[in-house]
């Protein structure tokens, strides 16, 4: 042990210390200053940064004994406090800077550090500084950040007033399209916003702390698991097993009637075979997480290993073995039919193209790794707080497994540090369950970077054919599709995601006669989980790269192309419904001259560029607010003597859901002339919220939206008087008339048909037209993108703020899925860096938004959603860019460098 007096915050500490402990473990387990958080472990993403005799380090790789005595330092404790806000955390609010929150101490730190030496920074400045300093951020697109250190360095220099930038919404003003703060930005601000891996360490003393047993391997059979060293380690109360769970043991992934398997092949803990690397083997509970790890590397795991089939091709062979035994490998087909058949068809038309795509498997990469913590209550309830977004399908996945009736079973949402999807599925919930049930203590369970990557699920990856047929005038007549989707080892939304393809290759434009078939594949690589936008960045990669190789063999402009065959009034979607609205042509119309002025651009600079080649591309983005079919929401409002209190199951990636609830509740409740913060929220506790269903397929403004309205309304009418004005809480206790009603809205739609893909699937769309422009070096390979410019229509933009940040970070998700990110290899795809994370200076400052605004008619006040639309298909146009610039068709993702270079040789 050492021992150091440090100056935390201003405050003279005594620190005593194991030498080999981290900065980050000591400021958070010992010092309790958990606004400091640690993502990555390695250094590598700057959510634990602090200021170290005044410069930037990061906490998680600063070990004690390298930490000087008397060293000065400070936390995001130290900046500011919600009644004492640093310039830097109110400009963070202000932008919307604050997304899930997580990185937002690590980047607030950091900038004042920046500020501290140079008041007077440049925008290049600002993203030099967190570049060098490994800032990164997973949800914002980074401009709101540059956006909020420019501001709170006029703060600083007084050039502007706080009044001058805090949004005020005037009295009994309409709170739609405004820039109104989110409700949880103060905590994340001031790291006050407790997330999962806080709580953690504010558990009781009787805590169990979990370590698994993880396979090394992705095709085995299990011959033996040998326990008995681990148990008799320090510290160690119980090495679980699959012969220690009560259930079923198997996850139920809720299979469609046509799937050829059961939908129960996900075990909780493996018990014959392993069928993925980073299966969980068993679990380790000891007084530490130390201790736990250490009997974890005890535990003997005899295994026969079997051949891995590691995408959809290999398991689809002839001589493939079944991964899980009387299932076929391809357990899923659906097929579309519109219109006419297309293969006479096709041999009539002027124009035919035909090409094949792949889109792979896209981590997720939140900044916070899978964390969580379970309890019985007073009641003898299970309650399992987790980062899950599907809280009452969660509880019903897994409490046959793991043993106990679903209603005993509640999950709560701790603040979550990003998800992006993947927690659309269950990950750790069963097996905290398992622990808890087994012991019968609390226990929690956090993961590292290095398991957040290897056992959580990934994009499922696409392998598509399609062929395009035109007429002489480049008109869309015809399409044929066929599409194999490698969902992993788990089956679990694979049926459902593979009808993503019926719903959205060809998806934008008015095509009358589509044949395909799509199917999907069990293999031994990553689980399929969803990712942002769902199926759309595959199917849309396939046809948004096609269009413009028809535009290409047909002498048409790609814009121009895909002004002629977008929806207009008469057409219908691929699944053979009318489109909500009709917005494509006039987005378009306003890019048109920006898209001009691009290509002129490019042109010129063109001129004299030498190895650096400039081009620009387009593309269309759409995606469906809403699970397919008759999807349904609930939530509740209550007048209480302050004011009202409104309560759902909005799960809260980072995307806004408490944003999202204020303002649809606020608008309805005008009427009551009350005031935002006369408005509680209750959110995401299944113990006091109703079933608003999961927060995926941009589902929740639209459904839950209109739940909490219908909710709002109810209560309205509940307190009107017969003259028109409302009655007060006493007076509706008095007259004994119900405080506390229920609202639930059902989307007016049909699933769509597995046999031919025609349906009505969802009550919204929403919709962006992008242009990339991009530069290419040719003598590298490497591909830089200089600009984005979206023409967006998500209906009525609820909040400006929330929106605008949607866009941005799903749009650079979008040029990571383009250049860099992958999880193939299970050697180098293992850091955020391995993985391709982007970082600042890989994405452009230059990101402009237009905003065109069509009500639409089933969205509460017109809305739509708009998280997943801006991550469909930024990676098309920016593939169509590089073609542009440079003739390097690429049609298999990520378009790394030598995928680049070996498109130009060709």
């Amino acid at each position: 042990m050492l021992k150091k007096t440090l100056i935390i915050n201003g405050i003279s500490r005594t620190v005593i210390a194991n030498p080999e402990m981290t900065l980050a473990e000591v400021l958070r387990k010992q010092m309790l200053l958990t606004g400091t958080k640690v993502g990555c472990g390695k250094g590598e993403c700057g959510a634990c940064s602090v200021i170290m005799d005044g410069k930037v380090v990061r906490s998680c790789i600063v070990r004690m004994k390298r930490v000087p005595d008397e060293a000065e330092i400070i936390t995001i404790e130290g900046v500011g406090t919600k009644d004492n806000l640093h310039p830097l955390q109110l400009a963070w609010m202000i932008h919307g800077a604050a997304q899930c929150g997580f990185c937002s101490p690590g980047f607030i730190v950091s900038a004042k550090a920046l500020l501290d030496e140079n008041i007077n920074p440049t925008r290049e400045d600002v993203r030099n500084w967190f570049q060098k300093n490994r800032n990164v951020c997973r949800c914002t697109g980074y401009k709101p950040l540059v956006d909020a250190v420019m501001d709170a360095a006029r703060l600083m220099r007084g050039e502007i007033k706080k009044e001058d930038l805090w949004y005020k919404l005037p009295e009994g003003a309409s709170v739609l399209g405004s820039k109104v703060v989110r409700p949880s930005a103060v905590a994340k601000v001031t790291g006050t916003w407790d997330f999962g891996a806080d709580l953690g360490l504010k558990l009781p003393e009787d805590t169990l702390h979990i370590k698994l047993v993880q396979a090394k391997v992705s095709h085995a059979n299990i011959l033996s698991i040998d326990t008995s060293e681990a148990e008799n380690m320090p510290g160690v109360y119980k090495v679980i097993t699959y012969k220690d769970v009560p259930g079923t043991n198997r996850i139920n992934g809720l299979a469609f009637p046509s799937n050829k398997g059961d939908g129960l092949d996900r075990p909780i803990l493996n018990d014959k075979k392993i069928f993925q690397f980073g299966d969980a083997i068993a679990m380790v509970l000891a007084d530490t997480p130390f201790q736990a790890e250490a009997a974890a590397e005890k535990v003997k795991v005899q295994l026969e290993e079997l051949p891995a089939y590691m995408s959809a091709p290999a398991a689809m062979a002839e001589d493939a073995i079944e991964i899980h035994p009387g299932t076929p490998n391809i357990y899923f087909e659906t097929t579309i039919a519109k219109g006419n058949d297309t293969k006479d068809l096709m041999n009539k038309l002027d124009y035919v193209v035909e090409d094949n795509f792949y889109v792979g498997r896209q981590p997720h990469l939140p900044i916070e790794p899978d964390v969580g913590f379970a309890y019985f209550n007073e009641n003898g309830k299970l309650v399992i707080h987790s980062k899950s977004v599907a809280l009452h399908f969660h509880s019903l996945m897994i409490a046959d497994g793991i043993g106990m009736p679903a209603q005993d079973v509640l999950i709560v949402q701790n603040p979550t540090g990003g998800t992006f999807g993947y927690k659309f599925s269950p990950t750790i919930e069963a097996l905290l369950g398992v622990a808890a049930i087994v012991t019968k203590k609390p226990v929690y369970l956090e993961f590292n970077m290095y398991q957040q990557i290897t056992y959580t699920g990934k994009r499922s990856p696409f392998f598509m054919n399609v062929k395009f047929g035109g007429d002489k005038n480049g008109k869309l007549v015809a399409m044929e599709s066929d599409w194999s989707v490698d969902h992993g080892p788990y089956s679990e939304f694979g049926d459902l995601l593979t009808m993503r393809g019926t719903q959205f290759i060809g998806a934008g434009y008015d095509i009358a006669n589509i044949r395909g078939e799509g199917r999907t594949v069990c293999t031994n690589h990553a689980w399929g989980s969803a990712f942002r936008g769902y199926g759309s960045p595959q199917s849309l990669f396939a046809s948004e790269v096609l269009i413009d190789e028809l535009a290409e063999k047909a002498g048409i402009d790609p814009l121009e192309i895909r002004y002629q065959n977008v929806y207009r009034e008469g057409s219908t979607t691929p699944t053979g419904c009318d489109p909500d609205v009709i917005c494509l042509p006039t987005m378009i119309e306003k890019l048109r001259p920006l898209y001009k002025d691009a290509k002129k651009k490019a042109e010129d600079k063109n001129k004299n560029s030498g190895d650096k080649k400039y081009g620009v591309g387009v593309s269309l983005l759409l995606y469906g607010s809403g699970l397919d079919g008759a999807d349904s929401s609930e939530a509740w409002a209550e007048v209480t003597p302050t004011g009202i209190v409104i309560g759902n199951s909005w799960e809260d990636h980072g995307q806004g859901a408490d944003m999202g609830t204020l303002s649809i509740a606020y608008e309805t409740l005008r009427p009551l002339g009350i005031k935002l913060e006369q408005i509680k929220l209750v959110m995401n506790d299944m113990e006091k919220t109703p079933n608003s269903g999961p927060a995926g397929g941009s589902r929740s403004n639209v459904l839950t939206g209109n739940a909490t309205r219908v909710a709002c309304e109810n209560l309205l009418s509940a307190m009107k008087k017969a003259d028109g004005t409302y009655r007060t809480y006493d007076e509706m206790i008095a007259e004994n008339i119900p405080v506390k009603v229920d609202g639930k809205w059902t989307a007016p739609c049909t699933a769509c048909d597995v046999a031919n893909g025609q349906g009505n699937p969802f009550p919204c769309y929403m919709y962006g037209v992008l242009m990339a422009e991009v530069e290419v070096d040719t003598t590298t390979g490497k591909v830089k993108v200089e600009k984005l410019t979206i023409v967006a229509d998500v209906g009525t933009v609820v909040n400006k703020l929330v929106v605008d940040g949607q866009i941005y970070g799903g749009l650079v998700q979008g040029i990571g899925l383009a250049l860099s990110e992958d999880f193939e290899d299970l050697k180098k795809h293992t850091t955020l860096t391995g993985c391709g994370i982007p970082q600042i200076k890989d994405v452009p400052d230059n990101i402009e938004i237009i905003y065109q605004e069509t009500p639409r008619p089933y969205g509460p006040y017109g809305a739509s959603g708009a998280g997943e639309m801006p991550l469909s298909a930024p990676h098309a146009a920016i593939v169509n860019a590089i073609y542009n610039a440079c003739g390097a068709r690429i049609t298999k993702l990520p378009a790394l460098p030598e995928k680049v270079l070996a498109a130009l040789k060709k």
